[in-house]
């Protein structure tokens, strides 16, 4: 789970991550303890938006109007936003709304802002998201994988940038998501109650210090959220500097292929977060190791299912699949292409979960 949201938060393309569990294992505190390990960012002080003033291509119309009639844009330095989405919320509440009447009558484009515009370069988050109604579902996921929001009304329309962390928790004896949106979310991973006397012991006395002092409890973790918050800045930094290899992406593609999966979602999530954790360890190359990782958390939860079963995958077999596929393509091979009847048994090979 923490490795999820810390590869979400290197890099926000990857399309967030869902966090299925049960009752009170700490699945919103993880999400909440995300935002405070984000850097702060620079955004035009008065944008409802706030926009990125050193990407002037992902600005919104209003900012854009604002610049192009000469306007200065002041800059402010901010903490990062953690939004909660209510269950109850509409469709007009996330998206945001255009008043119509005033576009008629004065000519003017009024956008009154939704959840989406609060959570730009932020972290959204959604509890018990299998009880929100699948539409804005839907909605969510369209903006998180697009990074924009426009909305349009009687041939109007407005667009402002919405890319943020999206993180969804829920409890799967509540309910579980359609198998299509399921596939949306990028990640997901399974969290259960720890079981040793001794951990849970420990989790006892960290709530019990929290609770008698505040303070001093964020003052004896402040060096490792530091120390963390750090790493993930200097990830950002190199992310799009991460190479990879045509074995890289053969390797990702039979292994999904092989399994089975259906479209290529898992492929792209795969690859950006391999990416993600290459630069979390300050590399720029990514290997065999960043791919299984990523493969963990993009992959158990796109399985195919059937009637009476559930599918699953250990994190063994995704290793034993991931060795044969690079022996397939050659020791040393990396620009190459496979050997035809290495790729014809790729083809042919079939796991069972």
């Amino acid at each position: 789970m923490k490795r999820a949201l810390i590869l979400n938060a290197i890099d926000m393309r990857i399309g967030g991550v869902l966090i299925r569990g049960e009752r009170g294992t700490g699945k919103s505190t993880a999400a909440r303890a995300l935002a405070a390990l984000l850097p702060e960012i620079d955004v035009i002080a008065d944008s409802p938006f706030g926009d990125d003033p050193s990407l002037p291509s992902t600005w919104s119309d209003d900012v854009r109007d604002r610049y192009e009639s000469g306007e200065e844009l002041p800059v402010a330095r901010r903490r990062v936003r953690f939004v909660d989405l209510p269950v109850s919320a509409t469709e007009d509440r996330v998206v945001g709304t255009l008043d119509i009447e005033k576009a008629i009558q004065k000519g003017e484009r009024h956008f009154e802002p939704g959840v989406l515009a609060s959570a730009n370069r932020g972290i959204l988050y959604i509890d018990e998201v299998n009880l929100l109604d699948d539409h804005v579902v839907d909605l969510l996921l369209d903006s998180a994988a697009m990074g924009i929001n426009v909305v349009e009304r009687e041939g109007i329309s407005f667009s402002h940038p919405a890319r943020f962390i999206l993180v969804g928790t829920m409890n799967p004896e509540e309910g579980d998501l359609r198998p299509q949106l399921l596939d949306r979310f990028a990640l997901s991973v399974e969290v259960q109650g720890i079981g040793d006397p001794q951990d849970r012991m420990d989790i006892l006395q960290r709530h019990i210090s929290y609770e008698a002092n505040s303070d001093h409890f964020r003052e004896e973790w402040l060096p490792e959220e530091q120390k963390l918050s750090e790493q993930i800045a200097a990830a950002r930094e190199i992310i799009d500097d991460v190479e990879y290899s045509r074995r890289d992406l053969y390797a990702i593609a039979t292994l999904t292929s092989a399994l089975q999966i259906d479209g290529h979602r898992a492929d792209l999530v795969i690859l950006k977060t391999a990416r993600a954790h290459a630069a979390f360890e300050g590399r720029t190359r990514i290997n065999q190791q960043d791919i299984l990782l990523a493969a963990e958390l993009a992959i158990p939860h796109r399985l195919k299912r059937g009637p009476f079963t559930d599918a699953q995958m250990s994190a063994t077999a995704l290793e034993e699949q991931l060795d044969q596929v690079m022996s397939e393509w050659g020791e040393g091979d990396e620009a190459g292409e496979p050997g035809d009847d290495a790729e014809q048994q790729a083809v042919k090979k079939k796991v069972n979960p």
